[in-house]
């Protein structure tokens, strides 16, 4: 086995840290780059995949070859197979002009296709060829072409549970990951992390003309304590923050903590990293289930205390008892003192408590039955994950890029729940 300088790719690449996960990845990298074996790139968004695939293409026979870097989440679904493959003249409406794809430009590179895991199911399949015959059609026509190119692919989603789910071609992912290298998320690497502020600091220093800011002792401590759910982009961006609008050159943990983003606004993105730590780890739909058992709890809370706004002002009592339906499944609320639990309207008349006169403060006055539906409602998952979609879509005027933010998934994944659930723009 070859000597590999580690410390010496690092300083190629711009690489800071000395974690043994980082260089254990490192180091894979450096001894599959002469070969031409496909590597799949596991790791959290902005852990900072796309440098090995450049270390891979760089340490390869292949490095005065083109190296293109695609992310295949960012191109519509429409037009993929036309940039991956090229199409012909008239293929479709708008090819104006044949078109050479990226695997025909880059014959004889590199092809980086990060967030593989977003590719459509059809586009999927024509990779599958390339990796196996090195074959490829371009849209709109009949003519096999040859193309030899090395394909590095970069996922931050558990491509097991989508193959189990019908998302990903299994075939597919067993030839991707022929080796597989798993790049450490910044909260995995200890020390790192204070290397990488004082990187950034001084990078920023450097460009905005100004006296690099430094951490106490306190502030180093509570700046490896953080998560880091963006990993080395989120550091990134907070430095330059602070870099620009403290006057304090010396960070304090007081100071630092401002800057850090509570840790209810990161649990998305820890719940989507543990979609790849194996047993317990969350899905698209579990985090719906949590969300809307979450609404469901809000809701009762909001009952409890208008049920209690309104049974504490006597004048408001018409009121509750034309609306009190609505306080069913209540546990036990407190009518001026008195537990009261509506009744279903169709098993017992349901009584309540009404102030008649000073000699006899309260007797009991039957209400007359009201109507409501006894239908039960609907705990599937398929129909809560519908109604919400459409909801977002109506409050955004059907524009599905803001209709999918506002649902937290990407646009992709809520073009293809429009159609399993047959949702008409």
């Amino acid at each position: 086995m070859r000597n590999i300088d580690i410390q010496s790719i690092k300083q190629r690449f711009g690489i800071i840290g000395n974690s043994p996960l980082l260089n254990y990845a490192i180091q894979v990298a450096a001894q599959v780059a002469p070969t031409d074996m496909t590597v799949l790139i596991t790791g959290e968004s902005g852990s900072g995949k796309e440098s090995f695939s450049k270390i891979i293409h760089q340490l390869s026979p292949r490095k005065h070859g083109q190296f293109i870097a695609i992310n295949c989440g960012a191109i519509p679904e429409g037009t993929i197979d036309s940039e991956l493959f090229g199409h012909e003249k008239g293929s479709f409406t708008g090819a104006h002009d044949t078109r050479k794809g990226y695997f025909e430009v880059t014959d004889g590179g590199t092809i980086f296709l990060d967030e593989i895991g977003e590719m459509p199911l059809g586009t999927q399949s024509r990779l599958l060829r390339v990796l196996e015959n090195g074959e490829f059609i371009k849209v709109g026509s009949s003519k096999v072409q040859k193309t030899d190119v090395r394909v590095v692919a970069a996922t931050n989603v558990n491509l097991l549970k989508a193959v189990e789910k019908g998302e990903f071609r299994e075939d597919l992912y067993y030839r991707l990951n022929t080796v597989p290298i798993t790049v450490p998320s910044l909260r995995d690497r200890g020390d790192d992390i204070h290397l990488l502020f004082r990187k950034f600091a001084a990078d920023f220093s450097e460009k905005y003309k100004m006296q690099p800011i430094q951490l106490t002792p306190e502030a180093v401590q509570e700046l490896q304590a953080y998560r880091w759910p963006g990993n080395i982009r989120q550091l990134k961006n907070i430095v330059e923050q602070i870099s620009v609008l403290e006057f304090e050159r010396l960070v304090n943990a007081d100071t630092l903590r401002r800057y850090l983003p509570k840790e209810t606004s990161s649990s998305l993105a820890v719940i989507q990293q543990k979609e790849g730590s194996g047993e317990g780890a969350f899905s698209e739909r579990d985090l719906l289930y949590k969300v809307l058992f979450d609404m469901r709890r809000d809701v009762s809370e909001l009952k409890k205390l208008v049920f209690n706004m309104l049974a504490h002002q006597p004048n408001d009592e018409d009121l509750l008892r034309e609306h009190s339906h609505l306080f069913e499944n209540m546990e036990q609320p407190q009518f001026n003192g008195r537990s009261y639990k509506p009744e279903p309207v169709q098993s017992e008349p349901l009584y309540l408590p009404i102030k008649q006169s000073p000699t006899r403060e309260y007797e009991e006055e039957k209400v007359e039955d009201i109507p409501h539906e006894t239908e039960e409602e609907s705990l599937s998952l398929e129909d809560k994950e519908r109604e919400l979609i459409l909801k977002a879509l109506k409050k955004h005027n059907n524009k599905r890029k803001y209709a999918a933010q506002d649902l937290g998934i990407s646009e992709r994944t809520l073009y293809r729940k429009l159609k399993q659930y047959d949702i008409e723009d």
